[in-house]
């Protein structure tokens, strides 16, 4: 939920009271959320090799290492092995990310959210997802969508989305998670932003 990079430029392009409430309700929800979490017996949840056993999570590391080139060797090898299983995807996913951040122009992203009243929240996160890229680029983005009239939790949630979920995101994810517990991880962290929005737009005339 809390992004360290997302809170120094935040710090830059909009205020420390904006930034404050960011930080805290990150801190609020994740905290919540992860309590319940870990009431609910996820582990089964992780793909072979990260599942838990008598609970602990196994690493794949070896007890010893002889010389520090056995651990550069090892650390080598489980590098390679997971680029493998995932570099295509993760190429995918940027890609299509990169298409709607470079040819979707802001303008029409600013229109169609702010013409949706109450949903705007939702609808700024569901077209996030998608939007793959980097915070620096995040930013100034949710600070534009701002000055042109949305609602300060729905530019934020916006940003959020962008930062937080993202398809190469979830393709990294499933190689230690199954499905279902990505599920549960995006569908946490949609509500999460969501209700972030709320507050934001709620708090504005205090916080702006």
């Amino acid at each position: 939920i809390i992004n360290e990079y997302l809170v120094v430029l935040m710090l830059s392009f909009f205020d420390i009271k904006i930034t404050a409430v960011y930080v805290a309700s990150g801190l609020l929800i994740g905290t919540f959320a992860g309590s319940i979490l870990g009431r609910m017996d996820l582990e089964k949840e992780l793909e072979m090799g990260f599942a838990a056993k008598g609970g602990q999570i196994p690493s794949t590391r070896p007890q010893k290492f002889e010389n520090l080139a056995s651990r550069i060797s090892f650390g080598l090898s489980e590098a390679k092995s997971v680029t493998a299983s995932v570099w295509l995807w993760v190429l995918f996913g940027v890609a299509i990310g990169a298409l709607i951040h470079g040819y979707v122009p802001d303008e029409l992203v600013g229109q169609v959210i702010g013409r949706t009243g109450a949903f705007s929240v939702p609808l700024a996160v569901l077209i996030g997802v998608p939007m793959y890229g980097s915070c620096a680029a995040i930013v100034p983005i949710a600070l534009v969508l701002f000055q042109k009239g949305i609602p300060l939790g729905t530019a934020l949630s916006f940003m959020m989305a962008i930062s937080a979920l993202s398809l190469p995101q979830a393709v990294i994810l499933r190689r230690a998670m199954k499905l279902k517990l990505i599920g549960i991880f995006f569908g946490i962290t949609t509500v999460a932003i969501i209700l972030t929005g709320y507050l934001f737009n709620f708090l504005q005339k205090v916080l702006v």
